[in-house]
């Protein structure tokens, strides 16, 4: 697989965090976020696919993590997209655009306060693209494109879908420019209880191929959180958003407390 990163960064960072996809629980992203800050881990670079470059772009953008949800109060699924008449999706993404373009002070990923990585899938040529330039809803929305609900979004006579296909779990993006990189993955590899039937088996197996390119991913972190208590939430209860962020919050809590009683500290020997 070919990936283009543009050489997007000279420097080295001190901490970066890796933030995975994983639609409406990318709000235990801000969670984990909350309480990585208040245990003083801060990211000087953020690298998100999908619902990741979501939470990362609202804090890179110099958001407190739980205030963000600020943004989403009041608002349904139904307001942040467009049923069309299937063709190349089941929704498109405008109204999803231009709530970014309305609640982000920065346009452009240069403008940030914190560096961020938003990866997307080139889906005309196969590729994994790591937007590190350019405006920022478009790209962020290319990244959580989920393919088949939602049309691809068109940059530059481009279609971008979800980064997730080949990346869900963006830590190498970060290895070879930051000392440490903490990973948080919302969508962790899980063979839960399912239906026998063609619609559950399908979609299924589609999670299963989608969330294992993450497997090597956990393996190059230097600190890996996952919420394992994720999965009963569906992809449009956007109203419980407080809720999965506590799921983040708590999770992240508990690893942490853990590590630190265990072996002082909560880096990867």
């Amino acid at each position: 697989m070919k990936v283009i990163t543009d050489n997007w960064f000279a420097q080295k960072y001190p901490i970066g965090f890796a933030l995975s996809g994983g639609f409406i629980k990318g709000f235990a992203h801000l969670g984990v976020l909350q309480s990585l800050l208040e245990h003083d881990i801060q990211p000087d670079i953020l690298s998100g696919v999908s619902a990741g470059a979501l939470a990362g772009v609202f804090y890179a953008d110099g958001n407190e993590p739980y205030k963000v949800l600020d943004f989403f109060a009041g608002h349904k699924f139904q307001d942040l997209t467009k049923l069309v008449i299937p063709k190349v999706g089941l929704f498109e993404l405008s109204e999803f655009i231009e709530f970014l373009k309305s609640n982000l002070k920065a346009k452009r990923l240069e403008e940030l306060q914190i560096p961020l990585i938003v990866t997307a899938t080139d889906l005309d040529h196969g590729l994994s693209v790591h937007f590190h330039k350019g405006e920022i809803a478009e790209r962020v929305a290319a990244s959580c494109c989920m393919p088949v609900m939602f049309a691809p979004v068109n940059i530059n006579g481009t279609n971008y879908v979800d980064g997730g296909l080949f990346m869900n779990l963006p830590v190498t993006t970060l290895r070879c420019i930051c000392e440490k990189v903490v990973a948080v993955n919302v969508s962790p590899l899980m063979a839960t209880q399912y239906k026998k039937n063609i619609f559950s088996i399908a979609l299924r197996s589609y999670n299963f191929m989608f969330r294992s390119n993450s497997v090597p991913e956990r393996e190059k972190a230097d600190l890996l959180i996952e919420p394992y208590n994720l999965e009963g939430y569906s992809n449009t209860e956007l109203e419980k958003a407080e809720e999965i962020f506590m799921q983040g919050y708590q999770t992240a809590n508990d690893i942490l407390e853990r590590l630190i009683i265990s072996r002082g500290n909560v880096w990867k020997e």
